[in-house]
């Protein structure tokens, strides 16, 4: 039975969760390293699927290695099999009533003990798998795992309110008009990268917030962190069939959900490949379904630095290292393509720039003097230097990097390419690894390079304009307006924060529904339009029928 709502509840004000900075001597870099030194000690963690709460091993096992030490492994998870996925939809769509009609202060009051529980009981433990299993330094691990997945669920409460709240404006006389927004008939699939373990917490938390129950594929890469933001859940309140954790193969999991009468959403976030496959199958099954699926993904970039001839040089050298190079190149965000016009290229921006990725050290993230740690796998170390080795066949010079070492983790060197060729292969395809592109251009042809910048890539994700000049801003904000869906002005193009740069883009990149604002919970309502009537009729003629 559904607890009667007796009030109009605000949700507390909310603010960005702050970041802690781990320095040497700080309390908080006492307890990550020591939550560090507990997981290794602990090493492998066994991992099952939770369907209705309970956990279930299949017994057909896979692994996460650690991919800083590849011959470790993290965990090793047990692999959904079609009866467990089965089981887990079932579970999830007999929990939906009672889950869609619980008052919205009860789901609101949840999602924000979640949040809670992410940034204070288990902050460390959460960064600290993010470390080890994903290969994110200490900063990394921190404005993901806590910071960005506490902001999720806490603005997303926020967000949910807002969005309640909005109601016709208008009545007529005698009559009420209002609107409820229903969660969508079905389930959700919830698809999550590697690369973010907030994102995963949020492709769940987005769809659930509003009422719908979800089926999670977290990605291989992330099994580990991804199982402790599920049991944060759990913890928190949400009940047990609400989110239902399956690990295991696309091919088992993905495509059994697609199948399914009662699949009503996708949430994704991963490569674009895979997500246009994706579209296709539910294309194809579009005569199973009982509604028009929603669908809803983020996806590749390709994305780009413009400087200007106006730019403050060390400022766009810093902020170009801070995109290109963060998390080894593994964001969706992350800088590829550099357009640097020739009278700052020669006038500092080269030596500056070649100086400072220099100093990079590269290696364990429990190194904590350590900028860059591996990408995160052996497929990932392979597909980023034969780009380099692409590169430089097509006659693109290598000014730093280039190399990796596979012998114990997954390491590559920063790389900076330039290139005479602005289409060249790895100024048009993504790499997704630590490696950008640089194209010099005449400073007279600043006009022709916006136009090169919005055609040579078929992502439009992020982008960023480095220049003094006014003007030399606005040009390039309206030649490039459907380029990116984030835009940064003397800022790298990556680092959205949530409730600040609602992120996402188009083309090749996604459906831009924006993650980390109220953009995107439209996308998991159904609303419904309800009139009611005070005032009986007389009479069902019109007053034009009268003679």
């Amino acid at each position: 039975m559904t607890t009667p709502q007796l009030a109009t509840f605000a949700v507390p004000a909310i603010e960005n969760e702050p970041m802690r900075s781990y320095a040497p001597g700080s309390p908080e870099r006492a307890a990550l390293q020591e939550a560090i030194a507990q997981m290794e000690a602990a090493l492998p963690f066994e991992v099952p699927c939770v369907i209705n709460g309970k956990p279930v091993k299949t017994g057909k096992m896979a692994s996460q290695p650690m991919p800083h030490d590849h011959a470790r492994k993290l965990c090793t998870y047990h692999e959904a099999d079609s009866a467990t996925v089965a089981q887990a939809i079932d579970g999830a769509l007999a929990a939906k009533a009672e889950w869609e009609s619980m008052p919205w202060n009860d789901r609101a009051a949840i999602f924000l003990k979640a949040a809670d529980l992410v940034s204070g009981k288990y902050r460390h433990k959460i960064i600290a798998a993010t470390m080890l299993g994903q290969g994110k330094n200490v900063w990394q691990a921190e404005i993901d795992a806590a910071a960005e997945l506490t902001d999720f669920l806490r603005f997303g409460v926020k967000f949910v309110e807002e969005l309640y709240a909005q109601q016709p404006s208008k009545n007529s006389a005698g009559a009420w008009n209002r609107v409820e927004y229903r969660a969508l008939e079905g389930f959700v699939l919830a698809i999550s990268p590697f690369n973010f373990t907030a994102i995963g917490g949020n492709l769940n938390a987005t769809p659930a917030l509003v009422g719908n129950v979800v089926v999670w594929k977290p990605s291989p890469m992330a099994t580990y962190s991804s199982y402790i933001v599920h049991q944060i859940f759990l913890e928190a309140g949400v009940p047990p069939s609400v989110i239902q954790f399956v690990p295991g193969p696309p091919e088992v999991v993905a495509q059994q959900s697609l199948k399914h009468p009662m699949f009503a959403a996708l949430h994704f976030t991963g490569s674009t490949f895979v997500f246009k496959q994706l579209w296709k199958d539910i294309a194809a099954n579009m005569d199973v379904y009982k509604g028009y699926p929603k669908i809803v993904g983020e996806t590749g970039g390709k994305n780009f630095h413009l400087i200007h001839e106006s730019a403050e040089i060390r400022n766009a050298v810093l902020q170009t290292i801070r995109g290109a190079f963060e998390y080894q190149g593994q964001k969706c965000s992350a800088l590829s393509r550099l357009y640097v016009s020739s009278s700052v290229w020669s006038g500092g921006f080269k030596d500056m720039l070649l100086a400072e990725i220099a100093k990079i050290k590269v290696g364990s993230p429990t190194d904590w003097s350590n900028y860059m740690g591996p990408v995160i796998g052996r497929p990932a170390f392979e597909k980023t230097l034969g780009y380099i080795e692409k590169a430089k066949q097509a006659g693109g010079e290598i000014l730093i990097g280039g190399t990796g070492d596979d012998s114990k983790g997954y390491f590559v060197q920063p790389t900076v390419i330039l290139t005479k060729d602005p289409k060249s292969v790895t100024m048009v395809e993504e790499i997704f690894g630590p490696v950008v592109t640089v194209f010099v251009y005449d400073d007279s042809e600043y006009e022709k390079t916006l136009k090169l910048i919005d055609t040579t890539s078929q992502y439009a994700l992020t982008g960023s304009i480095f220049a003094s000049q006014r003007a030399a801003l606005i040009k390039a904000t309206n030649a490039l307006r459907n380029a990116a869906g984030n835009v940064y002005y003397n800022e790298k193009c990556t680092g959205a924060v949530v409730g600040q740069q609602p992120f996402g883009g188009g083309r090749a990149s996604g459906t831009n529904d924006k993650a980390g604002s109220i953009s995107i919970f439209y996308r998991f309502v159904s609303p419904r339009s309800i009139k009611e009537n005070f005032v009986g009729l007389d009479n069902y003629v019109y007053p034009s029928n009268l003679v």
